[in-house]
């Protein structure tokens, strides 16, 4: 008798995530946006929601939790209930952010479990044209005869476009003078002006001054070309070995959260990412639609950890 109610307590169990799994969704599932609405990240995360609001046959509702570098968005959705109607929109910051050393609410890689790759953006090294600099062996020739002259801007100390900045200049054995600013629009609006001379920002909004000649790009950051500026060439083409630096992002659920549901959320969410629809809609933005598995995406977020983590303690960057 014993040993029929645990035979029966054992096939419960492995029936039950399955079956839960096909019950799911059956009320509003929120996508948690670490970022303020009318940005990037916010329509990324709009667009995402929208095709797997019809996959999943429920409404996805985004919730923008900006604040302190995404580490409240982050902090909220590692902290919700794991039964899959929570959902996060993460990315490098994220990383950056457990890279530095800080005391967070939250250990990334223990509260929070990967679902797929969603988006990767490459970043892209431009130039005041008034710089006697066309390529990039002249601006390295140019940094190493005149080591600490030329300036280059952040979006903020910590951010992706400073730690690329060090990244590339570790790479390349140069002497670069940092000019952090508040945000990536007032350090690009100096850059045209000629009051720094270098950046490090995401390809889309530049890609117009580029074409415009307002500045000359000198390399991708990322391992492919972009369609959206065709004929710059990647560093890695230009002989930078061991250099990559992408902005991306990916979903992410609470610790906990069931496996079924994360493999029903993975297929969903690759569905998704293969309409035509979006992946055109996204390549405006000047990046590329990606997906992945969960394991994939687990190592991907084990990798940048590494770098980050090294770029930090290499340029010992002092993160607050």
């Amino acid at each position: 008798m014993i040993r029929a109610a645990l035979f029966a307590l054992a096939i419960a169990a492995g029936t039950w995530p399955a079956a839960f799994a096909q019950a799911y969704p059956d009320k509003p599932v929120r996508l948690i946006v670490p970022f303020s609405a009318g940005g990037p990240a916010d329509l990324l995360g709009r667009l995402i929601g929208e095709k797997l609001s019809r996959s999943l046959g429920q409404t996805i509702v985004v919730v923008n939790k900006d604040g302190a570098g995404t580490i409240l968005g982050v902090d909220m959705a590692a902290k919700a209930t794991p039964d899959g109607y929570t959902l996060l929109l993460g990315n490098v910051a994220m990383v950056i952010n457990s890279s530095a050393g800080k005391r967070l609410p939250y250990e990334l890689q223990r509260d929070l479990v990967p679902v797929s790759l969603a988006f990767t953006q490459p970043l892209i090294l431009v130039i005041n044209p008034a710089l006697p600099i066309t390529n990039l062996k002249e601006f390295i020739a140019y940094a190493k005869t005149n080591p600490g002259k030329l300036k280059y801007g952040s979006s903020g100390i910590g951010t992706s476009i400073h730690l690329t900045s060090e990244l590339f200049r570790n790479a390349v054995g140069i002497e670069l003078t940092h000019i952090p600013y508040k945000g990536a629009a007032p350090a690009l609006t100096d850059l045209l002006g000629g009051q720094i001379d270098l950046m490090f920002p995401g390809i889309t909004p530049v890609v117009a001054l580029v074409k415009s000649g307002k500045l000359r790009a000198l390399g991708l950051t990322s391992r492919k070309r972009s369609p959206a500026l065709p004929d710059v060439a990647t560093m890695h083409e230009l002989g930078v070995a061991n250099f990559e630096s992408i902005g991306w992002y990916g979903v992410l659920v609470p610790q906990g959260t069931p496996k079924a549901l994360v493999t029903r959320l993975n297929r969903e969410l690759v569905a998704a990412l293969s309409l035509p629809d979006l992946k055109e809609r996204l390549a405006s933005q000047g990046g590329d639609v990606v997906s992945s598995t969960p394991e994939q995406f687990a190592a991907f977020i084990n990798d940048e950890l590494k770098k980050w983590t090294t770029v930090i303690k290499t340029s010992n960057i002092q993160i607050d």
